[in-house]
């Protein structure tokens, strides 16, 4: 049926606000109550002052890509140099699930969208998002004060009554400049994935060239995280710690199962780890980290410590090819096994460079006495940064590796219109094309 300009499925109507009203408050709501899930298993529930919706606001803050600031001191008797950059993509990645599926959901009917429809959808989500991010952002701050009962500079702090706080608080125009981009990208990327989602008229020659090899990409990742939890609820079950295990799962299990991606076919990470903190898991990368000097490490610094690292490499080369199979079946049949190396090599590095830039970790703290220098057991920090060529250039590689390989072998599966053009140029439905869908 036609659709005029008026009718509810304009991106201008009230329709759509609700729309996007509904994809907003469910994304920020799954990302709040994952983020208390995994504060309350690593034990931040027992926080003083009811600081504890404010932890849950900083964390949906730093999943939605906001900045936040960390400081801290005692007075003029003692200074702090603090600061925090990581994002906890387990936060993330269920918000952004939430809210890319209910902005696609509406738009399932057709294969060919007005631009100015799309444009009139995104807006009003945009807004929106930017808009419950803004108040997310006011409830992000709260102050802590720091115990040094174990810590010569304890007694000084109790006679002067000038005890150190570390506090934080979001930055509210970093946060809305990021916030954007977070957003922006996240309805690009679901533009790409979805096979079913309409596009603009101008841009359906490039849906067999984009969609596959984006869609088999995004599965590639998603197949990751669910590895990484079947792993993490058996270590839960078996190792003890089950709460920080949940607490890991819940926060940053992303953070770690792509940077095992990444280490499987061949990149490299370096950091280091200092003073007592570190990283909750696993042990292995802890251990290797642990020191004042930045370490490079790779799969193979990782194996002398625990030839178990070579695991990696055996899953990333089964999940790699079954990516390029994935995206060589759903594209037209008369794309060539070359043209699918480009494709799943360029989608590759892509997600590697999203990758390496999302799962950075910064974070330091230092209290010093009267500026002579840091107070021993008051201070450490955490680093762990990509090696960013070398990741981006294995990805590139090794997918374009993968997509040769993986169109080879998807021949005798193959079926022409698995991906269907004419369907999408025409503005039909897929169903109603003549193509049996896709299962």
């Amino acid at each position: 049926m036609s659709q005029t300009p008026g009718s509810s499925s304009s991106g201008g109507s009230a329709k759509a606000w609700r729309d996007a009203l509904l994809a907003v408050v469910a994304g920020f709501v799954i990302m709040a109550v994952v983020a208390a899930a995994g504060l309350l298993c690593a034990g931040a529930g027992d926080l003083p002052g009811g600081a504890f919706p404010h932890v849950v606001a900083a964390v949906v803050v730093m999943a939605a890509g906001g900045v936040l600031e960390v400081s801290g001191g005692a007075g003029s008797l003692a200074g702090a140099d603090a600061s925090l950059s990581v994002v906890p993509l387990s936060v993330s990645l269920a918000g952004a699930l939430t809210a890319g599926y209910l902005f696609l959901r509406p738009l399932h009917n057709r294969a060919v969208a007005r631009p100015r429809e799309l444009i009139g959808r995104a807006v009003p989500l945009v807004l929106l998002w930017l808009l419950a991010l803004t108040g997310v952002t006011f409830l992000a701050r709260a102050t802590f004060g720091i115990s040094t009962e174990d810590s010569p500079i304890g007694t000084i702090t109790e006679l002067l009554d000038s005890a150190p706080t570390v506090g934080f608080r979001a930055d509210l125009p970093g946060t809305l400049l990021y916030g954007l981009l977070w957003i922006l990208g996240l309805l690009l990327i679901a533009l790409l994935v979805s096979r079913r989602a309409p596009l603009p008229a101008r841009l359906v020659r490039f849906h067999s060239a984009l969609r596959p090899a984006a869609f088999a990409t995004m599965l590639l990742l998603l197949a990751y995280v669910v590895l990484g939890i079947g792993v993490g609820v058996v270590v839960a079950a078996t190792q003890g710690h089950a709460e920080r295990t949940l607490a890991v799962i819940l926060l940053g299990l992303p953070n770690l199962v792509w940077l095992a991606l990444t280490l499987g076919f061949g990149g490299a990470w370096e950091g280091n780890v200092e003073g007592p903190f570190g990283l909750p898991m696993p042990q292995l990368l802890d251990q290797v980290l642990r020191g004042s000097d930045p370490s490079r490490f790779d799969v193979a610094s990782l194996a002398e410590q625990d030839a178990r690292a070579w695991w990696l490499v055996v899953v990333a080369a089964v999940l790699l090819l079954g990516t390029g199979v994935l995206a060589a079946v759903r594209s037209p049949a008369h794309v060539r096994a070359r043209q699918h190396a480009l494709h799943l090599g360029v989608a590759l590095a892509l997600a590697t460079l999203a990758v390496c830039l999302l799962g950075r970790i910064q974070a330091q703290f230092g209290l010093s006495l009267l500026g002579l220098g840091d107070v021993d057991g008051l201070g450490g920090q955490v680093r762990l940064e990509p090696v960013l060529w070398r990741n981006v250039g294995l990805g590139l590689l090794w997918g374009a590796v993968a997509g040769f390989l993986g169109a080879l072998l998807a021949r005798p599966l193959h079926r022409r219109g698995r991906v269907d053009e004419p369907a999408a140029a025409t503005g039909t439905p897929p169903e109603r094309s003549g193509t049996p869908p896709e299962r």
